[in-house]
């Protein structure tokens, strides 16, 4: 089968290998595993609940406990360098008083609370004055941590990885391990004067994005959600293998130390007929989510992120949002560019300020694909 994708003027053929999503049976999650569909929202806090078990607990693993206490240290505080008075605060998370991992601020100038942006892929190098001046001059503030600290990510360890001290003892998942720092990472911010807690948002790339993922689905707090060219045990579909797309297999393969302990080898749609990663979006409504893929990433599965963003819609327009489940496309390959950081900010005034949507927002670039 040949998908023809198409981005502004540019025209782009994928030959592939994919079962006939027009044959399959997508898993419903408005369906109860007792059959029954989800006709209230009490039912659909259940189907929620099942839903945690079925995906999370089974692909991640469980996350690090919760702790009682998360204290957040300012190291220093300052002018940044960013042009327009902009203030930077360095700090140190501390989880039942043990280090977690550092946290940097940068806020643009002015005493009201500010939204924020919490991105936790410091480990990549942070990011650039062009990416941090572009969300300052929208009105929002930029948090950054590096999520290594918190787990390291070292594939030749296995299993064997570090860890903060805050998770001694943890034998879960590195994506379930970073999660939990960006749940930390609220828990620091929510403690800052100057943040507007009720619109903080987080947003990663690739193994980032999976991992901004999982924090967003599990954790209400989180305004507004943005996975970035996450591929699979992110966005993309575990149903829907494109050839060069990343399978679970792959994943277990190569970063065993991602998933959840004990997971056995996959074959490619091991999980097919009962679940995909649309359960995963769907848990972060009622609340925005908006995935960023590239055309030219075959690795993170764009065409297989489109489907999960129309198998999870249902439940979205269920829950009176329907607007808040975004997807968009752009032409390139796998990086986190200035465009999707756009992309973000844009979507964030959408949500946030009531601006008009991007007119590229969920427009298919496959008109071959089937619809769901």
């Amino acid at each position: 089968m040949r998908i023809v994708g198409q981005i502004g003027k540019k025209t782009v053929r994928v030959d592939t290998d994919v079962w006939p999503a027009a044959k399959m049976v997508w898993p419903d999650p408005m369906r109860l595993d007792s059959g029954q569909r989800v006709k209230s929202l009490a039912d659909w806090q259940l189907r929620r609940s099942q839903i945690r078990h079925l995906l999370v607990a089974a692909l991640y693993g469980e996350l690090p406990a919760t702790p009682a206490h998360t204290r957040c240290v300012a190291l220093h505080a300052g002018p940044a360098v960013q042009p327009g008075q902009a203030s930077l605060l360095s700090c140190r998370v501390e989880v039942d008083g043990v280090q977690a991992f550092s946290l940097r601020l940068i806020r643009p100038a002015g005493e009201a609370p500010v939204p924020i942006i919490l991105n936790g892929d410091g480990c990549w190098g942070y990011a650039t004055q062009e990416v941090v001046s572009a969300i300052l001059s929208r009105g929002y503030g930029f948090a950054q941590f590096n999520r290594s600290e918190v787990m390291s990510d070292m594939a030749q360890h296995g299993r064997n990885q570090a860890m903060c001290a805050a998770l001694s003892g943890f034998r879960g998942g590195a994506i379930a391990a970073w999660a939990w720092g960006y749940q930390r990472a609220v828990d620091a911010l929510q403690q800052v004067p100057g943040v507007d807690t009720s619109r903080i948002s987080v947003v990663g790339h690739s193994r980032g994005g999976k991992a901004a993922l999982l924090a967003g689905a599990l954790d209400e707090r989180i305004a507004l959600t943005s996975a970035n060219n996450s591929g699979a045990a992110g966005a993309g579909s575990c149903l829907w293998q494109p050839a060069g797309a990343e399978t679970l297999a792959d994943l277990v393969d190569q970063f065993p130390h991602w998933l959840a302990p004990g997971l056995e080898p996959l074959k490619p749609g091991a999980h097919a007929g009962s679940l995909d990663q649309h359960f995963l979006k769907a848990l972060l409504a009622p609340r925005a989510l908006l995935t960023t893929e590239a055309l030219q990433d075959l690795w993170a599965n764009p065409q297989g992120s489109w489907l999960t963003h129309r198998a999870a819609q249902p439940v979205f327009d269920f829950l009176g949002a329907p607007e808040h489940n975004a997807i968009v496309f752009r032409d390139g390959g796998h990086a986190h560019s200035l465009v999707d950081w756009h992309t973000l900010l844009a979507f964030a005034d959408a949500v946030f300020g009531g601006a008009a949507p991007a007119p590229n927002m969920n427009t298919s670039p496959f008109p071959d694909l089937p619809c769901i």
